[in-house]
């Protein structure tokens, strides 16, 4: 072989395996990687519509979205329904909430899962839809779930959300999101005895030193605290800055459906 051929052919190899090296070493740092950003999920549960309404036009400068979980939608006023729709539009999600509002765990050992679907559940979804509210996610009354339920809801959600804490430190929490469509909020309402602004602060720096979603949720957002199941506005722009302040990404619990992994 002449010398200037061989030569040609060595630089060509070198060339071709530099190139599937580098490929390699791309594809593991990918897959490695994650593919969202850290970020917050701030859901509300019930009904508190125009309180609701009232907190979107005071956080809406932080460019923030939510997701709001809502309840008894057939008992909803033509001014709050049309108050949905408007935050609907805005990039708010409205998910479900139940239709009567039952505690799921609850009524199916009292009832049956079969007629808790065509009591709870088939009846909200009929409504919402017949409102033009597009629903892919539900959070559990009071927060309570079962495996059975879980099973039978997975059919008609993308996503099902409860609520749990333990009040003890980040890592053990299991608020943040894992890859999967079950899944627990931190619930931030004020009368919560594990709720407290530096305990919020240690789970949003977690999330953000980690690359991690927190999910957070609450009922119903106030100026200032008249009752239980409610969280002061001040609290929330204490969240929307920090996710601001620190390059964090707002997501709603649509948005963790899209991010699932398929297998």
């Amino acid at each position: 072989m002449k010398p200037i051929i061989y030569k040609f052919l060595l630089i060509t190899i070198t060339i071709i395996l530099s190139a599937c090296e580098n490929k390699k070493v791309l594809s593991q740092s990918a897959s490695s990687a994650k593919p969202y950003k850290a970020g917050v999920v701030l859901s509300f549960d019930d009904a508190y519509v125009d309180e609701w309404f009232e907190a979107d036009q005071t956080l809406k400068k932080y460019a923030w979205k939510a997701s709001f979980c809502t309840c008894r939608i057939d008992s909803i006023g033509a001014p709050q329904l049309s108050k949905l729709l408007q935050m609907q539009k805005n990039g708010h999600e409205i998910a479900g909430h139940g239709y009567h509002h039952f505690n799921a765990v609850k009524y199916v050992a009292a009832n049956g899962i079969d007629n808790y679907i065509k009591e709870e559940i088939d009846p909200m979804l009929a409504s919402m839809k017949r409102l033009s509210l597009n629903v892919t996610s539900f959070a559990y009354p009071y927060g309570e779930r079962s495996k059975e339920l879980d099973e039978a809801l997975a059919l008609k959600f993308n996503i099902m959300r409860g609520r749990a804490f333990c009040g003890d430190v980040p890592e053990k929490e299991g608020c943040y999101f894992r890859d999967t469509k079950y899944m627990y909020a931190f619930d931030i309402d004020n009368n919560h005895v594990h709720f407290s602004i530096p305990y919020l602060l240690e789970l949003l720096d977690y999330a953000r030193e980690k690359n991690k979603i927190l999910i957070l949720c609450g009922h119903k957002p106030v100026k200032e605290l008249t009752d239980n199941y409610q969280i002061k506005i001040e609290t929330l722009e204490f969240i929307c800055k920090y996710i601001k302040q620190n390059n964090m990404k707002f997501y709603t619990l649509y948005d963790l459906g899209n991010l699932i992994r398929k297998e």
